[in-house]
């Protein structure tokens, strides 16, 4: 592999300032045999390795439904949804309280979030998830989230947490997603049914022919598979985060990683993260109504690089919910950005011409002190 390669990939997790980190249910349960209190408590002293270097993390974790399996004494996974929600219900009492009691012996304070696909993609749940989530990391605490499995349905059925991981990178601007499982990383064939399986150390995240290249799922236990990994690599380049999949059985595989080595398969994510984020917004939302700035507002968005604020707009256009896209304008009505908003129209027309700290004394409550924040704003 050519020098400049291994620079790229070694810089993914050494360079990130916010990691997200999945573990399958055959590692967190080691096979299905229960919750491994042992290796939960060696990714906490490693995630504590990664907070001492400035990282923020985030903890994407399966294992309610087979620690709920074995609790209930299921030696295969139901098919039934209503049976696989009540063993997700038994299991995720487990699967808490041993996050917070093997990471509380490293001084790390967890948090347990339960999110369903629904929660990420309605805007204005999406937000609050964000905020959230956000505040968390600024509090210094560990987020532990998992699949709201007790909830969903079809999610139970077809969803799986490499997925949820890659919502997850791009809902909060990770610079990197780490999926752990039992495998080592991508190979060309299934290595266990195919001698001649070449390891792949690097690949361009959404490319067509790694589909083809990833099996089924590998073991009874989860419901994912390489395939899943593949896909979520996808999604989470789509927000400009790079994946990398290696195996979590390898010893300080998280330190590893952040010290720089090359560990399992990195799917490089070919556009920036900022970048990818920006187009997203400006390509791909519907816009449900529009503000109108004044000339000060206006030249702090297009010069200042500012998010914002409620006072300095001077008209507000549509009908729409928290969370959902409008344009920006300029005081000649020309759209000049486009954003997530962090009120609706009817508490936006309330508080606008107004400064962010009067917001709670208007309203009753504050959401965020901005309109629109600037990592929710994109010019045009």
């Amino acid at each position: 592999m050519a020098d400049e390669t291994l620079q790229s990939r070694r810089a993914a997790v050494k360079d990130a300032r916010r990691v997200i980190v999945k573990v399958g249910s055959s590692l967190v349960t080691n096979e299905g045999r229960g919750l491994d209190a042992t290796a939960i408590s060696l990714w906490g002293r490693q995630i504590a390795a990664l907070r001492a270097l400035g990282k923020e993390v985030v903890m994407v974790s399966s294992g309610a439904v087979a620690e709920g399996m074995k609790r209930l004494g299921w030696s295969k996974r139901p098919k039934a949804i209503h049976e696989l929600q009540a063993a997700a219900a038994v299991g995720q009492m487990g699967l808490a309280q041993v996050y917070e009691s093997c990471f509380r012996d490293h001084g790390l304070q967890t948090a347990q979030v339960l999110l369903t696909h629904d929660d990420l993609s309605d805007r204005k749940r999406y937000l609050n998830a964000r905020a959230t989530l956000l505040a968390l990391l600024e509090l210094g605490v560990v987020p532990i989230i998992n699949e709201n499995d007790t909830v969903v349905t079809d999610e139970i059925k077809f969803g799986d947490n490499d997925t949820l991981g890659a919502l997850v990178a791009n809902l909060i601007d990770a610079d990197v997603l780490v999926i752990l499982t039992d495998q080592q990383g991508l190979y060309t064939a299934d290595p266990r049914r195919d001698p001649d399986a070449v390891f792949l150390s690097e690949v361009v995240a959404g490319s067509a022919e790694l589909e083809t290249m990833a099996g089924g799922a590998g073991s009874s236990i989860g419901k994912g598979g390489m395939i899943t990994k593949v896909l979520a690599a996808k999604r989470a380049a789509g927000g400009g985060a790079h994946t990398i999949v290696a195996s979590g059985r390898d010893a300080d595989v998280l330190v590893r990683l952040a010290a720089g080595e090359s560990i399992g398969t990195q799917f490089v994510a070919s556009m920036p993260r900022l970048a990818a984020r920006k187009k997203w917004l400006a390509d791909h939302l519907q816009l449900r109504g529009s503000v109108t700035l004044d000339a000060g507002a206006t030249s702090a968005l297009l010069n200042a690089g500012k998010s914002l604020l409620p006072i300095g707009v001077v008209e507000v256009s549509g009908e729409f919910e928290r969370g959902e896209a409008v344009a920006i304008r300029d005081p000649g009505g020309r759209e000049i950005a486009r954003g997530l908003i962090n009120y609706s129209s009817s508490e936006a027309r309330l508080i606008m011409r107004r400064p962010s700290s009067e917001i709670e004394s208007i309203l009753g409550f504050t959401e965020e002190p901005e309109l629109i924040h600037r990592d929710n704003l994109v010019l045009r």
